[in-house]
């Protein structure tokens, strides 16, 4: 049987469904860890199949370090503006900006490789995939330029 306070637990961590996590808890015996990792693997497979989406909104997301020397902007590209415009989608791109800001990618694919800045156990990339199986789209990183004075 599932416990309400694990649903409610995986939810504040993942963001992902109610019915997803239920169904994860299921299949893990009631374990939170074995059904973290269950909606990590299933997380990876909803992106993939989302990966070939045309990306045609999005937003521009900013940051500028607390110093005024480094700044960022990138353009974060998405399915819909209903998505484009939700809490979430924002924080994505900002925290790709603030990545950007302290890591100095060359390019977008040296960026996706690089250890996410606030959890090296995580690459941008398996971050922008926990978003994709939140948001239910395809997400993708269109272009960034950064400067330092």
């Amino acid at each position: 049987m599932v416990k309400i306070e694990d649903l409610k637990k995986i939810r504040e961590i993942t963001g992902v469904s109610m019915d997803a996590i239920r169904k994860a808890l299921e299949e893990a015996g009631g374990e939170i860890e074995k059904a973290m990792g269950l909606l990590k693997e299933r997380g990876a497979l909803v992106a993939a199949k989302k990966a070939g989406r045309q990306t045609g909104e999005g937003i521009v997301s900013s940051y500028i370090h607390a110093n005024g020397k480094v700044g960022v902007m990138v353009k974060l590209l998405c399915e819909t503006d209903f998505v484009a415009r939700t809490e979430q989608f924002k924080e994505l791109g900002h925290e790709i900006a603030m990545h950007i800001a302290a890591m100095n990618p060359e390019n977008v694919e040296e960026l996706v490789a690089q250890s996410y800045v606030r959890n090296q156990d995580q690459t941008i990339d398996q971050l922008m995939k926990d978003y994709i199986s939140k948001l239910g789209e395809n997400i993708q990183i269109g272009e960034f330029c950064r400067f330092e004075i």
